[in-house]
């Protein structure tokens, strides 16, 4: 794949994992200004490790990796952030005796502007279940509050592509319907979302396009309405 000069995130031939052990083996994606972008795959197939490789977190043998024209391997994690590269992580990870206002804080400590607290605002039309809970610690919270939380917490560093791996993770079906939801209100506002989701119908029902990750390497790519329809996938993740 040559490089496109329109895509916000280019990878190219990525090589990476942990210690001398790849886990990736030279993966080829882009995303799109504005696109929501599923990644796709069954359970060890690479998907977060790609994340952490994106964010600076996992070891990189080989390959490239630009963001908004920028080259970002060799950047620190804080560095990638400010590019405008922000990860929710599997799991949350909040810190569960800080409060809520506190731990969305944290998502922009970067920024020394004035629109944070403005942002907190928009954090809340997304979220307003969270707007009596500022004051709480993010640890009492519920499950798909907490997922809130974390989503919230990425925004506030205002990134351009937004990561988000396993959002519906251990959340009752009507709570993982609204966090999508959002997540393609997110999306509709202006910014990108690369989404890893177990819930493969869910994924590609609000996705523009698909990756589909198999052993480390990409399998298969397409419009996200070709990946649902495709015999293969349908199979093989969809169960029909």
């Amino acid at each position: 794949m040559g490089l496109d000069m329109t895509a916000l995130l280019e990878v190219t031939g990525l090589t990476a994992g942990f210690g001398s052990t790849p886990v990736l083996f030279e993966v080829s994606l882009d995303v799109q200004p504005g696109e929501l972008m599923a990644l796709i795959g069954a359970n060890g197939a690479g998907k977060s490790t790609l994340l952490g490789a994106l964010s600076g977190l996992v070891q990189i043998f080989d390959g490239d990796i630009r963001f908004d024209g920028r080259r970002l391997v060799g950047l620190r994690p804080e560095r990638i952030v400010a590019s405008g590269l922000a990860h929710v992580p599997q799991g949350r990870r909040l810190f569960g005796t800080m409060s809520v206002e506190r731990n969305l804080l944290l998502g922009g400590y970067r920024r020394h502007d004035s629109g944070v607290r403005q942002d907190l605002q928009r954090i809340l039309r997304y979220f307003p279940a969270l707007a009596d809970k500022m004051a709480r610690d993010a640890g009492t919270l519920s499950g798909g509050e907490q997922q809130m939380v974390a989503i919230g917490r990425g925004l506030m560093a205002r990134p351009k592509l937004l990561m988000i791996d396993e959002p519906s993770l251990g959340l009752a079906p009507k709570i993982v319907d609204r966090v999508m939801e959002i997540v393609k209100e997110i999306n509709q506002d202006g910014t990108a979302v690369l989404l890893v989701e177990q819930d493969v119908t869910l994924a590609l029902e609000i996705a523009d396009r698909g990756y589909v990750l198999e052993d480390g390497r990409v399998a298969m790519s397409g419009r996200a309405q070709d990946l649902r329809r495709d015999p293969a996938v349908r199979k093989a993740y969809l169960g029909v």
